[in-house]
């Protein structure tokens, strides 16, 4: 693996010296079984700064003593709005219908007395196929929904923010001060990836299952990255997808989820609408909550389609789900790199590895299975696409795949008339070749 990193990490250099199986679309849908290089830098640079935790819970847990449960209390206090109606979802879940003018994205100075902005240019070769399916999340199960001019938020309760290692640190990926051993970095990855171009944008379906996690400090999640930056502290990045993540959510159900960062995950930005940024305007989706149902092996698949993509002409970044459900927008305000555009994408999973370097996790990525189990038994991402300087959305021409501990969780990439770009990925972790 050091001698592809290096080559890799030489041709990105060597680049920015010269320059600075198609099935009905749904936005969830059954399928029934039918016979760069500097994405490397940034695979290394967020291993390095995202800590691994490991030990009991007890050595992270916040002081909970009243000064502290103050804090706490004040922090639900900016992040739970009032609701104009309160859902009870089947897996314990509150969502709270907040008017949409009143969301947490308009505490940022920048969007004070705002209201969310009208649907954008949509790119061009978006084929809309079928009906939106509405309740892939639990929560809507109770049919039930939030009134037209509100938005439906998950409410955080006070385990949520005590499951953190600090009230600051709720609802932000964790960083490191100092660069962890590449050997032993705790989080793995199986990956496809375009560079050396400029990005407005990316689409792809996302086959989403239920992994094992192995303990609350691990997470198992599959998403798209769109970067720009460098890999010190001016990273930026928009991310959406679903994870599993035990000391977030305190459970085991994979989550619809977001993610924003202009500074390399220092300062700026969160999961979901768990700070000012992310500008939700469906009343139908909740961010953050469980996603049902999910794939089984041997039964039945179900994948959740995703776009991103900047506007024209406000230069927003849009995230839109299924078939033409506008979620929400980044303010292009909130960065500095993505003001103009992507120079990398990249799509596929990720987990968290806490064990010790003598024994590897048994969390899972994706199904649990290695890529070459194919279709009902690996996890999968079609149908990927970027989104060209013309609004146009495209197939990839350079597809790239890489996992970096292929005993482990690996990865196999392919394209053909139904599926376009695609791969399979994932793994079970520890196995008799990953010890």
């Amino acid at each position: 693996m050091d001698w592809q990193f290096a080559n890799l990490t030489k041709k990105c250099l060597d680049h920015r010296s010269r320059k600075q199986h198609q099935c009905k679309n749904s936005s969830l849908q059954r399928i029934y079984k039918r016979g760069s290089c500097t994405f490397i830098v940034f695979l290394f640079f967020i291993s390095a700064v995202c800590p691994v935790r490991s030990g009991t819970f007890n050595d992270t847990h916040q002081d909970l003593r009243p000064k502290n449960m103050k804090l706490v209390r004040a922090h639900l206090d900016r992040i739970n709005k009032p609701a104009v109606k309160t859902i009870q979802s089947p897996d314990g879940d509150i969502i709270d219908c907040v008017p949409s003018h009143k969301q947490p994205a308009f505490d940022h100075p920048k969007l004070k007395g705002q209201k969310p902005l009208d649907p954008p240019q949509r790119p061009t070769g978006r084929k809309t196929r079928g009906a939106y399916e509405e309740n892939f999340q639990m929560w809507s199960m109770s049919n039930e929904f939030c009134p037209q001019g509100t938005i439906p938020i998950r409410r955080t309760r006070t385990k949520d923010v005590v499951r953190a290692s600090n009230v600051q640190a709720f609802g932000k990926k964790k960083i490191r001060p100092v660069v962890r051993d590449t050997s032993s970095n705790g989080h793995e990855h199986a990956v496809g990836y375009v560079s050396g171009d400029e990005y407005y944008g990316a689409k792809a379906s996302i086959n989403v299952w239920a992994p094992v996690v192995s303990n609350q400090y691990e997470f198992s999640l599959s998403q798209m990255w769109v970067i720009a930056g460098s890999f010190g502290d001016d990273l930026n990045t928009i991310e959406a997808g679903w994870q599993i993540s035990p000391e977030l959510y305190g459970d085991n159900y994979p989550r619809f989820f977001t993610y924003w960062t202009s500074d390399a995950y220092q300062a700026t930005g969160c999961y979901n609408l768990l700070c000012s940024g992310f500008v939700q305007t469906n009343n139908k989706i909740a961010i953050g909550a469980a996603i049902s149902p999910t794939s089984s092996y041997n039964g039945g698949q179900f994948d959740i389609s995703l776009l991103v993509w900047k506007d024209p002409k406000h230069g927003n970044w849009w995230l839109e789900f299924g078939n033409g459900v506008l979620v929400g927008y980044w303010p292009s305000f909130l960065f500095t790199h993505l003001r103009d555009h992507a120079t990398m994408v990249q799509f596929g999973g990720e987990i968290v590895n806490s064990e010790s370097s003598s024994s590897h996790t048994s969390t899972q990525m994706g199904s649990g299975h290695f890529a070459g189990e194919g279709f009902g038994k690996a996890s999968y991402f079609r149908n990927l696409q970027v989104v060209d300087w013309d609004n146009n959305l495209i197939p990839l021409s350079n597809l790239r795949v890489l996992a970096d501990h292929p005993n482990c969780y690996d990865i196999q990439g392919g394209v053909n008339k139904v599926w376009g770009n695609y791969f399979y990925y994932g793994g079970p972790g520890k196995n008799a070749k990953c010890p």
